[in-house]
């Protein structure tokens, strides 16, 4: 008798458990969709990201790109550590960190966004440190929001 009201008591917390967990599931949808619906301004002032410029830059047989990397040992470890140099480097942001490093015959070419004119320089300067040279080093790196940081502060005047 025991046996039963033990298995009938653990199927039963099992069942009650298993209605909460799907109660809280459909709360959180509920709330994230409302999330979403409750905020155009935010839709309005967020742009869509679209690097379509850089992918047809990107597909001219003259531009460098990862998949043209030798893969001869000195190009590997020549962006291995200007790779590695970046990342050790915890003061840059994410897209500095995110950097595409290309090697080819001892020359290395960087692409990508960072966040500041001073952030791209900083990058440089760490890859032509780890190559050996800036006369090693073609930067190709952009400046986010390039325009946004050479606009005056809405207090100055």
């Amino acid at each position: 008798m025991r046996k039963h009201l033990y298995g009938f008591l653990t199927l039963a917390a099992v069942w009650f458990g298993s209605l909460g967990l799907l109660q809280a599931q459909q709360s959180t949808n509920s709330a994230q969709s409302s999330d979403q619906g409750n905020s155009p301004s935010q839709d309005q002032n967020t742009t869509a990201p679209d690097n379509t410029g850089t992918n047809r830059r990107d597909r001219n047989p003259s531009e460098p790109t990862a998949d043209q990397q030798k893969e001869n040992n000195s190009d590997r470890e020549l962006a291995r550590q200007v790779r590695r140099a970046l990342v050790k480097d915890k003061s840059l942001s994410t897209a500095a960190h995110n950097i595409k490093v290309i090697a080819q015959n001892g020359s290395v070419t960087l692409k990508g966004p960072v966040n500041s004119e001073q952030e791209k320089q900083e990058v440089e300067s760490k890859a032509a440190e780890a190559a050996g040279g800036a006369d090693k080093i073609n930067s190709e790196i952009e400046v986010k929001n390039k325009q946004a940081s050479s606009k005056p502060s809405a207090g100055s005047k």
